[in-house]
């Protein structure tokens, strides 16, 4: 049918389904991914044309099959190339579409209506900032980041810590997808941190060619899985650029192309990943509804969330209190919650969400790193975000549901109680 054609897809993706469903390992010289990739950013948002959008749905379909006819010889055995042969085939059929015709790009329709075409001819198209125009207002910025336990601050500056154990979607637009593997910090522990980031830029028009960039423990690449360093064959392909910053421990990836800078760390044995990105690159989605579960733009969901505020007040009533059951193991340095909140004030002075976050993590983890992971988490943010009033957050963002809070003037017992409660509940 109509659907997506080589989007990346993760778990918790729509169901809508991609004609190709397997796409071919990365480095593999077959390039249909790249024509796959291509024929979907241009057809971005219109799975289901009308009739006045069939002249421009042909033109890159017409595209798409000479892009597949270019990459034939080495994509022989591949069963995704013949899956998108056969399905632009049937796709000509249903559209009424002629095999002879135009077969440049159409524009995307990510970009403002009244100067599309002009940008897209541009040279600047390649450079966001400088694609604005005087009489244009300047981008609106916005920060995203994850870390440590993990603890995540979304676009709008909510903040949350979160379960979200295995693989989930952290971004998910018409330019790009990451996605996030989260695994238990202890055995049998409730606690994750971040062990595999994935980022996959997709092809855009002259810039640059589709890249994947992905990150594990203890190897932290500054290269993009195929080994380049940009983003490949296009003119504009040093508009996506890796940049070393500290070997092994800290690369930040440039991509002018969409105003967006990424920064991915280790930290220990976890990675941390925070961005800068436009609000019309952030807001580039195919289908918001379908969106529900990409973090970064909606929080965790509820079921997933954890209330450390509240569990950190019992456990300031209590002295001292582990995320663990009693067949697990204690951690390898056991904190106090006035050891751990003197050993975050040593980086973190201001007792923010971010100091409570790292108090969190050393009472549940025992693991010093985690507090280096929320100190280099506020490092990023005071680089990466726009508007230096909201560095610092203070309150909890998210509204509780009743019962999640206890009223104040809670007798001390009653804390106690909850602390198991949220215990049993995380275990």
């Amino acid at each position: 049918g109509g659907g997506r054609l080589g989007h990346p897809t993760h778990e918790q993706a729509s169901a809508d389904p991609p004609l190709v469903s397997s796409p071919p390992a990365v480095t593999s010289p077959c390039k249909i991914l790249k024509c796959n990739s291509e024929f979907w950013a241009a057809t971005s948002g219109s799975h289901h044309l009308g009739a006045e959008e069939a002249p421009e749905f042909c033109t890159a379909l017409r595209a798409y099959a000479h892009c597949t006819r270019r990459t034939a010889r080495t994509c022989r055995g591949d069963l995704a190339y013949h899956s998108a042969v056969h399905g632009i085939d049937d796709l000509m059929v249903q559209h009424n579409c002629s095999k002879d015709g135009p077969t440049s790009q159409p524009r995307l329709r990510t970009l403002p209506p009244g100067d599309s075409q002009e940008r897209s001819d541009s040279p600047e198209i390649c450079h966001y900032e400088k694609s604005f125009h005087k009489h244009s207002a300047s981008p609106n910025y916005t920060h995203c980041g994850l870390f440590g336990d993990p603890h995540l601050r979304t676009f709008t500056d909510t903040f949350q810590t979160c379960k979200v154990q295995g693989a989930w979607p952290l971004i998910d637009n018409n330019y790009l997808n990451v996605q996030v593997t989260n695994t238990p910090v202890l055995p049998g522990s409730s606690a994750t941190a971040t062990s595999k980031l994935t980022i996959i830029f997709k092809s855009f028009q002259e810039c640059v060619d589709q890249k994947v960039y992905q990150a594990e423990m203890d190897e932290l690449p500054a290269a993009f899985v195929d080994g380049s360093k940009n983003g490949g064959d296009k003119h504009g392909a040093n508009s996506l650029k890796i940049t070393e910053k500290v070997s092994g421990q800290h690369i930040e990836i440039q991509a002018k192309y969409i105003g967006t800078t990424i920064v991915v760390r280790q930290v220990g044995r976890y990675l941390t990943f925070a961005v800068r990105m436009p609000e019309e690159v952030v807001n580039a989605v195919e289908d918001r509804d379908s969106q529900g579960l990409y973090l970064c733009l909606r929080g965790c969901p509820l079921n997933q969330q954890i209330d450390f505020q509240t569990i950190r007040s019992a456990q300031a009533t209590e002295g001292r209190a582990r995320r663990k059951g009693p067949s697990l193991p204690a951690p390898p340095e056991a904190f106090t919650y006035e050891t751990a909140t003197a050993k975050c004030r040593e980086k973190l002075p201001v007792e923010d969400l971010y100091f409570q976050s790292c108090v969190f993590d050393l009472l549940t983890t025992g693991d010093v790193n985690f507090m280096l992971a929320a100190y280099y988490a506020f490092e990023d943010v005071k680089m990466l975000h726009s508007n230096k009033d909201k560095l610092h957050l203070y309150e909890r963002t998210r509204d509780l549901t009743p019962g999640n809070t206890a009223p104040t003037g809670t007798h001390p017992t009653l804390w106690v109680a909850l602390l198991c409660l949220c215990w049993l509940c995380l275990l």
